[in-house]
């Protein structure tokens, strides 16, 4: 794994519960959370392979956003949901999932987008890491 990629999963390390969001063929910062003692969960609208100790549940978060009401439910029971390199149209969908699960939402961009939704930036291992801001 790429070292920026390494000081990414140490800092989602401070969660206990994670959610991945869109995992598509790239299990590795799941796959190092759970090394950490981290408990993971990968979801994709397609089947993924993920290594062992990473849970996957094949789930569309947009269509988890349209239908809300109250908490999400399984799988995103977690302190925190992310998404490595998540494109525009996923961001709003993630951060109200998140919103409703009472989790924190983070997530890196394709580098060329900036967030839709209201954020804070950290820079971690040389690539800006967005937290979403909580409900006001």
């Amino acid at each position: 794994m790429p070292a920026p990629r390494t000081e990414l999963a140490a800092r989602l390390a401070t969660y206990d519960r994670l959610v991945e969001v869109g995992v598509g063929r790239r299990p590795a910062v799941a796959a190092a959370l759970v090394d950490a003692g981290c408990t993971v969960t990968a979801t994709d609208v397609f089947d993924a392979p993920v290594p062992d100790g990473v849970q996957f549940v094949r789930d569309d978060v947009v269509a988890r956003a349209e239908t809300l009401d109250g908490h999400p439910g399984d799988p995103y029971d977690a302190d925190a949901l992310y998404g490595l390199n998540l494109p525009a149209e996923l961001q709003s969908p993630a951060r109200d999932v998140a919103r409703a699960a009472d989790a924190d939402c983070l997530f890196t961009t394709l580098g060329f987008e900036e967030p839709v939704v209201p954020v804070a930036r950290e820079t971690v291992g040389g690539e800006t890491l967005y937290v979403a801001e909580r409900r006001r």
